[in-house]
């Protein structure tokens, strides 16, 4: 359901755009195109989880070292881990960049803020580790670093309060998207499916889930002429949906990622800010 609530919102921002970008719009006086201008911004922060959220990537990325079962590839026997490798817990609080593309319009700004999660990487205690089977029979199994990161983009509307080339501003801005977590975990589990019963093994590799977005942040910011510098601050809402391995959900009481994953965030904005074409034509003439 929310994946069809992501891909509606998409469908609704490209829509939009489409309407926006239409010039007959700028013929009727809706806006005057000779003033818009565009800019590109870097950005970085910090970004904390709620507790509940926080418990959610300990929980799933660690869960198959407490009590999961493994197995090797093309061996029908089951094992389980002699000893629980002592892997260090994910912090609550992680860096995120991002990127800002977008326009001006007087005060009226709009953009896509393109943002990534650098990984976060909980390193293996050793190569391998030892597991037994029912019989006693021991088995060396490949152990992984446990490693989690998102990435997602929000169309987001913001408005200059102070005006539209105030040296001091403040910027409230809104807007909606999606975002894409990915989950590696620490070796081969066995995942059942309960509807089938068919059993799957966990691989080398990123499993993922996406989610929708809502983003509110204020941005204060210094304007030097075209280079403008800004801290800023918000709170981004995101409901993933369920964690998909091999196939199936992971939607049990420990696996389950109906999660609310939302965060709040403070970092700081470098904003490089284009001549309109209206502003060009004036430098012409000097």
């Amino acid at each position: 359901m929310k994946t069809k609530i992501a891909s509606l919102c998409m469908a609704a921002v490209f829509s939009i755009l489409t309407l926006a970008s239409n010039s007959s719009a700028a013929e009727e006086g809706f806006y005057d195109k000779e003033h818009i201008r565009g800019f590109i911004s870097f950005g970085g922060d910090f970004r904390g989880m709620f507790d509940g959220f926080h418990r959610y990537i300990n929980a799933v990325a660690f869960k198959g070292i407490n009590g999961g079962t493994l197995k090797h590839k093309g061996d029908s026997t089951v094992y389980r881990l002699a000893t629980n490798p002592r892997y260090s817990k994910f912090n609550q609080y992680y860096p995120n960049l991002h990127l800002n593309i977008g326009a001006q319009y007087k005060q009226f700004l709009t953009w896509f803020n393109i943002n990534f999660a650098i990984t976060q990487i909980s390193e293996r205690p050793a190569n391998k580790s030892q597991a037994m089977d029912a019989n006693g029979k021991n088995s060396n199994f490949p152990l992984y670093d446990a490693r989690w990161f998102n990435y997602g983009a929000d169309w987001m509307f913001g408005w200059k309060i102070l005006g539209e080339n105030a040296f001091f501003n403040l910027i409230p801005a809104v807007g909606i998207g999606f975002n894409m977590m990915n989950i590696h975990f620490t070796s081969n589990y066995i995942v059942t499916n309960l509807e089938s019963n068919e059993e799957s093994i966990m691989r080398d590799r990123y499993y993922s889930t996406m989610a929708a977005t809502f983003n509110t942040e204020l941005e204060a910011r210094l304007q030097f002429d075209q280079f403008s510098v800004g801290l800023y601050g918000g709170y981004r809402a995101i409901r993933y949906n369920e964690l998909n391995v091999e196939g199936a959900n992971l939607d049990t009481e420990d696996f389950n990622t109906d999660n609310d994953a939302d965060t709040w965030f403070v970092g700081l904005r470098l904003t490089w800010t284009f001549l309109s074409p209206w502003e060009k034509k004036q430098l012409d003439k000097i």
